[in-house]
């Protein structure tokens, strides 16, 4: 007798046993699921703030630096000017400003303020007609480009016009991170 009931209590026990598996599977399955979709619904956002700029058109703009007799041929002058693309929260951090040297009647040079290393702001040396960085000892030539130091590329520069007696240099968009 004992091996009919035995044999009785393993049959019933075996189809219960793979119901409790299959709801087990099916609840595990669900519960994943449910997971990955708050995963990408929280994810989401982050992931939109971060491409959203490779996406963005940004738009250049002519700034006005002054008139052209501000500037004498050979000298390079430190203008300052606001970025156009800055959001309208940025405050003082929209201030920049721009090495600019006229080279001719109408020809200018202008070079962004920041070294090629690490963003530090370079000051034009005028006995020297160099560009240095404070911070880590990069030297430019008066064109801009590298002499000495850990900076691994020239000054960049912006694109220059005279328009109505205005020198302009087209801004540059500031990515927002």
């Amino acid at each position: 007798m004992k091996n009919s009931n035995e044999n009785m209590a393993g049959q019933a026990g075996e189809p219960k046993k793979e119901k409790n598996s299959g709801r087990r599977r099916f609840l595990g399955l669900l519960g994943i699921a449910a997971g990955s979709l708050i995963t990408i619904a929280m994810g989401l956002p982050v992931i939109g703030y971060i491409l959203e700029p490779a996406f963005q058109k940004m738009q250049r703009q002519w700034v006005s630096v002054g008139p052209v007799s501000r500037f004498t041929a050979g000298d390079t002058v430190l203008v300052s000017f606001t970025d156009p693309s800055a959001t309208a929260w940025a405050g003082e951090t929209a201030k920049t400003g721009a090495w600019v040297r006229r080279v001719g009647d109408t020809d200018f040079i202008a070079f962004v303020l920041n070294c090629s290393h690490l963003g530090c702001p370079v000051r034009w040396e005028p006995s020297s007609k160099l560009f240095m960085c404070p911070c880590h000892g990069s030297v430019y030539y008066a064109d801009g480009t590298v002499a000495a130091g850990p900076a691994p590329f020239p000054l960049q520069r912006f694109q220059v016009r005279v328009s109505g007696g205005q020198v302009e240099l087209q801004t540059r968009p500031i990515p927002v991170a």
